[in-house]
Order: C-alpha cells, then structure tokens, then sequence
C-alpha cells in the first residue's frame, strides 16, 4: 500500500488521494459505530434516536454520556460501548493521519539517503 523507503516521494496530488481514502475510511468507521451506539442506546434505553445520537457521539468523542442508563442492559451496553468507543477514536485517527507520518518519515529517509 505505501511506497518503500527506496521509492520517490509520491507526487501531491497522489499524497492527496491517498489521505482522502483514508480520511474516508476512518468517516466510515466513526459513522458505524455512531449508528450501533444509536442503536443500542435506542433498544436498550428507549431513548430517541437523537438523544442516542447525543450519548453515542459524546461516548466516541471521549467526553462521556449524557443519560446515565436506567436499565441493566443498558448499563451493559454504556460500559462495552464506552470501551469500544475508546479504541475506535484512536484507530479513527490512526487511520487518518498514518498517511501524513508516512510521508514525514519517508522524507526523512529520502533526506538521509541524499546526504550519505
């Protein structure tokens, strides 16, 4: 998927391209588990879809919900979820940024190539 550090540097456009996929690809994930936190805040809690938006969201974003749950299920769901929501920000943002410290570090090899 990357070039090597033997490889010239990708052109602008293609360095583009490529963040875009990924950009796209961590959107799709947080859009997923948006709507499974939405979901299961609505069949566990019976809360609104919006108000599942507003938990969920809170919970992906690291902030936390705003409806403490009332149900056990529900309880079970915030506490799996919230972990969940954890591990899915940091993989969001490693997908989407593993482009930009390729090109950095790839830079770099390239620099130190040229200067030995």
């Amino acid at each position: 998927m990357y070039e090597s550090r033997h490889h010239p540097l990708l052109s602008r456009r293609q360095f583009l391209r490529r963040w875009l996929r990924h950009l796209l690809a961590a959107g799709l994930l947080i859009a997923a588990s948006l709507g499974v936190g939405m979901a299961g805040y609505a069949y566990f809690e019976h809360l609104s879809w919006i108000d599942g938006f507003l938990n969920s969201s809170m919970l992906l974003g690291g902030m936390g919900p705003v409806d403490a749950p009332k149900t056990d299920g529900g309880k079970l769901f915030a506490g799996i979820y919230a972990l969940y929501a954890g591990l899915v920000f940091i993989v969001g943002m490693a997908i989407a940024f593993a482009p930009v410290v390729h090109r950095l570090l790839h830079k770099f090899h390239l620099q130190d190539e040229k200067s030995s």
